[in-house]
């Protein structure tokens, strides 16, 4: 014997490929001995029904290629042989594999069966029920998720199916002496070998036994500042971890937000905790809601799902008698991709003073931010809009594939007693008691202050006092009789005219609806008024600055140069409101004082 070779399917191995597959080679003095195992590379499985049970076969087709030299004739021969070799039938008995968990409640139960193992020329065609038979379709359509499963090297599978204990199918029996529920499931597999078509069946019976729950109970309100949800497990231990919106009732939470009870427990949390979702936001409410699911914890399925929405009294807008106003923007659920801090008020330059994930607070002035006034009956309303700048909402929506819209209208009213004095009441807060608009006299004194310090002013005899153009005048207006500090002096409209007469032509706006008068050159300064010993409630005093001018004889407008006059003194009538002051002398123009 010369050389010896072994392959397969006609294919000679060399000797590195033959050791990976485990193959041998043994030559004797009368035999060549070739080993290959069951089921190594290069062969095949094959199923087969003998008596409706399960059998496999492995089939391989070795080949050895001889060279040989004769011992009387001295020539060599070559010799090829190919020797298909076939095992006895091996029985495969399927075996269904029960991972039914069994600590969870009856309505949330699942049989979880496995059965195989098998070649991949098995496949599985239907399933009997003791009431139906059902197609692999027919039983993925109820909710059985019928899987097949390969092993990792692609030549075994399994099937694996789910059917809910709740499943008609399935047999219940109670035991109440004992406390305990039997659920029973039998069932027929319907299987067939390729590419004969063969059928054959395989029959199991399942059950599980599981002690008498009784699901627990979720309840839930509200007061005016707190949610209270109450989980009630009755007479058994918790058998569930509870999802708080989208976090887990750790120990740490617990500690904070959980009272427990013998056989409950209750959650407390503020409607404001990032737990909850603002569904929607009012003049004076936040509707806020909170979602708790109580989950089995070791397949995440929910056993009971509870949600509670509730509106809180909540004012959002605030006023203030010095004439600001304060707005706090929430996030709410419509528009998950807002940032808050993108906010603004309707002069986009004005942004919130302070942000977060969840809240944008506004602080402004009546007169700032594109604030709106108008006037209804007796009371002044303003109003402003808190949005997102177009270019962001563009944007916004661009990401999220979504037209998401956030306004909010903040207002504030302001009620004017009739008298028409230089008083306003700011509306009391909704959740407060609130009095009707009264009626009366209120006393209001406007003086001229001798600087900018209003430490002292010109008394009656001072009159009439002399400026030069263009010299400051410090006014002071104070409402004297009130001592009460929820009500605030407003400046509305102030102006000067030439004559006594308060509505005589040609006269000069200051103020206009508490505003300087946008066409003035120079306009009026407001000046803030601190409390001291003089000042007790400083919403009741007003102070600004105006400069002296002179008026044109063509036209009602004021200027620092009088181009065109007569060599007259000019006397100014200043007037608030249905106050009318002193006049004030303009002092005699001359080259000098030009």
């Amino acid at each position: 014997m010369l050389e010896v070779y072994m392959g397969i399917d006609a294919k000679r191995l060399d000797t590195e490929e033959m050791a990976a597959r485990n193959y041998s080679v043994l030559v004797t003095e009368a035999h060549i001995i070739v080993e290959i195992p069951v089921g190594a590379v290069g062969g095949y499985f094959k199923s087969h029904i003998q008596d409706d049970q399960y059998f496999v076969t492995y089939t391989i087709e070795p080949m050895l290629e001889l060279l040989w030299i004769e011992e009387v004739a001295h020539e060599n021969t070559s010799y090829k042989v190919l020797f298909p070799i076939t095992t006895p039938p091996m029985a495969r008995p399927p075996q269904v594999r029960n991972y039914t968990p069994l600590d969870t409640v009856p309505e949330q139960a699942v049989f979880v069966l496995e059965l195989g193992t098998f070649n991949l020329d098995v496949e599985l065609l239907n399933i009997t029920f003791p009431t139906m038979v059902l197609t692999v379709a027919e039983c993925n359509a109820r909710g059985f998720n019928v899987q097949e499963q390969r092993s990792p090297d692609n030549t075994l599978k399994t099937f694996r199916m789910e059917v809910p204990f709740s499943d008609p199918v399935v047999f219940k029996e109670r035991r109440a002496e004992q406390g305990v529920t039997t659920f029973t499931l039998q069932l027929i597999y319907g299987l067939v070998i390729f590419p004969e078509y063969a059928p054959f069946s395989h029959s199991a019976v399942v059950d599980a036994v599981l002690l008498d729950i009784v699901p627990p109970s979720v309840t839930g309100n509200c007061d005016q500042e707190n949610f209270h949800i109450t989980v009630d497990y009755r007479n058994q231990e918790p058998f569930f971890v509870v999802l708080v919106g989208k976090r887990l009732l750790n120990h740490e939470f617990a500690q904070q937000y959980l009272t427990e009870g013998d056989t409950d427990f209750t959650i407390t949390l503020p409607f404001s905790s990032p737990d909850a979702v603002f569904e929607s936001v009012h003049s004076s409410s936040v509707r806020s809601r909170l979602d708790v699911a109580l989950l089995n914890p070791y397949n995440n399925m929910t056993i009971k799902y509870f949600s509670l929405a509730c509106s809180f009294l909540k004012t959002l807008t605030e006023c203030f008698s010095n004439g600001t106003m304060t707005a706090l923007a929430v996030k709410v659920e419509s528009a998950p991709g807002l940032n808050p801090g993108q906010l603004t008020l309707s002069d986009p330059a004005c942004g919130p003073t302070y942000s977060d994930d969840r809240f944008a607070y506004f602080h402004f002035t009546v007169n700032s931010c594109g604030t709106t006034r108008k006037f209804i009956n007796n009371v002044m309303l303003y109003e402003n809009e808190i949005s997102l700048p177009d270019e962001l909402e563009v944007k916004l929506n661009a990401t999220t594939s979504s037209e998401e819209e956030y306004q909010l209208k903040v207002s504030c009213y302001y009620v004017a007693n009739i008298t028409r004095t230089l008083a306003f009441l700011t509306r009391p807060r909704d959740n407060e008691p609130f009095a009707e608009t009264g009626t009366g006299r209120l006393m209001v004194r406007m003086r001229l202050a001798q600087d900018a310090s209003y430490n002292t002013f010109h008394q009656e005899e001072d009159y009439p006092v002399v400026r030069y153009l263009r010299q400051p005048l410090h006014f002071e207006v104070e409402l004297t009789t009130s001592s009460d500090p929820k009500v605030a002096l407003v400046l509305d409209h102030c102006w000067a005219t030439l004559n006594e007469d308060r509505d005589s032509r040609p006269r000069w706006n200051l103020i206009i609806n508490g505003c300087e008068n946008p066409e003035d050159p120079y306009r009026v300064v407001f000046h803030p008024v601190e409390a001291d010993a003089r000042v007790h409630f400083p919403p009741h005093v007003k102070r600004f600055e105006a400069y002296m001018f002179s008026i044109a004889d063509d036209a009602v407008e004021p200027s620092g140069q009088v181009t065109k006059f007569t060599q007259q003194s000019l006397f100014f009538n200043f007037v608030c409101g249905n106050h009318p002051f002193k006049r004030i002398l303009t002092k005699k123009l001359t080259p000098s004082n030009l």
